[in-house]
């Protein structure tokens, strides 16, 4: 008769024994390759971390040589272009003024002239050419009238136009004005290494653009404008 009880006690016996066996140790081999592969992992995030480092100081050098331009204080001419205001009754150019003098900045020429395609290059041919002059900032002459023409005489002039000034000042101007703001025509540009900006004759226009967009680029763009002289 067989003993199943029996055989299967033994079987059961020679598992458990099977199961005690020691495990087979690891060679030094083996554990030199782990901890290899740890260093290696430690060596790619260290390399990872310096690369990351270089790329954010080259970023902030590349920052800092593309600002090391920059005009800090600016020498500002401010014209007026209007056949029927005078300097003493000018709450654009007194708008202008303020702003530029308020964030440190220096008037070294105020105007008021005709509305006059010949009289806006004119004054603005004499006032590119002075060395205490970085950027010119006109008001008046944008809109759509005959007589509107301080657009196209300065337009003429250019070197660089920057369309950007004319968006953003029409864009801001939306929140105030509406859809009226079609009727503006705002630019700027460069002529001569020296930055002009063209602004409405109003007094609410003249102010949002000196202090939301002026005094904000102008000294950056001065800067940028005159490397090459």
């Amino acid at each position: 008769m067989v003993d199943f009880q029996s055989r299967d006690t033994r079987r059961g016996r020679d598992d458990e024994d099977e199961s005690d066996e020691p495990e087979a140790e690891q060679s030094p081999e083996n554990n030199r390759g782990e901890q290899g592969g740890h260093e290696d992992s430690h060596g790619h995030d260290d390399q990872h971390d310096h690369g990351e480092r270089r790329g954010h100081d080259e970023q902030h050098d590349h920052a800092d040589h593309h600002h090391g331009h920059d005009v800090d204080t600016l020498g500002a001419a401010v014209v007026t272009v209007s056949s029927s205001r005078s300097l003493s009754d000018d709450p654009s150019g007194d708008a202008i003024v303020a702003g530029l003098e308020n964030a440190d900045n220096k008037v070294v020429s105020r105007d008021l002239i005709d509305d006059s395609y010949d009289g806006v290059q004119s004054s603005l041919n004499a006032l590119v050419r002075r060395d205490d002059v970085d950027v010119v900032i006109t008001t008046g002459g944008t809109g759509v009238t005959p007589d509107d023409v301080t657009i196209e005489a300065a337009r003429a002039m250019f070197d660089k136009e920057l369309p950007g000034f004319g968006e953003l000042f029409r864009l801001l101007s939306h929140d105030e004005i509406g859809t009226k703001v079609v009727g503006t025509r705002a630019t700027a540009g460069v002529v001569d290494g020296v930055v002009v900006f063209c602004l409405p004759g109003s007094e609410n226009a003249a102010r949002l653009g000196v202090e939301q967009i002026i005094v904000e680029e102008a000294g950056h763009l001065a800067g940028l404008a005159s490397r090459g002289e």
